[in-house]
């Protein structure tokens, strides 16, 4: 019985392990939800794609425009990765590259990846950051984050509602209707 008992949860952590270790393995993991990852990979530094990327991303209107977007740069160079100018690891820089589903290939690449998780763009070569903005811009959860007035509370009435002379039970004891969930659409 003991050795059925230590066959069966061995099994299960063979099968049950890896799946569960798939899900949090990749660096992007930790952005989904929260920023726009921006992934430049290339087979050397000195590549023209990496080059034109930095000088225009380095750029004061087109850095200001980066950070606005909630926007994430990672880059892959000969096998060395770097989030945001960290060096990362041989393994998490292994995961990113798995992550993306990249064949074999010389060319180098950019890729953009939504907060969702999924690739919205993928681009051989360089690319104009104005096309990345825009591609952005045009995704339904920007177009939320644009709509909505930064700083303002989501509040219907200042006044709170009288029925009968007693409060409703959204404005009882101090408490606000509940705002919608916030959606992951790019």
């Amino acid at each position: 019985m003991l050795i059925r008992s230590i066959a069966l949860a061995t099994l299960f952590a063979a099968v049950v392990g890896p799946v569960l270790a798939a899900d949090s393995d990749g660096p992007l993991a930790q952005d989904r939800g929260h920023s726009r990852p921006l992934i430049i990979i290339a087979p050397s530094s000195v590549d023209p794609t990496v080059v034109s990327m930095k000088k225009a991303l380095d750029e004061p209107a087109n850095r200001a425009a980066f950070n606005e977007r909630n926007m994430v740069l990672y880059t892959v160079l000969n096998l060395i990765g770097q989030r945001d100018g960290k060096n990362m690891d041989a393994q998490t820089t292994m995961a990113l590259i798995r992550e993306l589903n990249l064949g074999a290939g010389g060319q180098a690449k950019v890729i953009l990846v939504g907060k969702d998780g999924e690739k919205k763009l993928e681009h051989s070569g360089p690319i104009d950051p104005k096309e990345l903005f825009s591609t952005i811009d045009q995704m339904p959860a920007r177009e939320k984050e644009a709509s909505a007035p930064a700083g303002s509370a989501t509040a219907p009435d200042a006044a709170p509602a009288q029925q009968n002379g007693k409060a409703s039970k959204a404005t009882k004891a101090g408490k606000a209707p509940a705002a919608p969930p916030k959606s992951l659409d790019d």
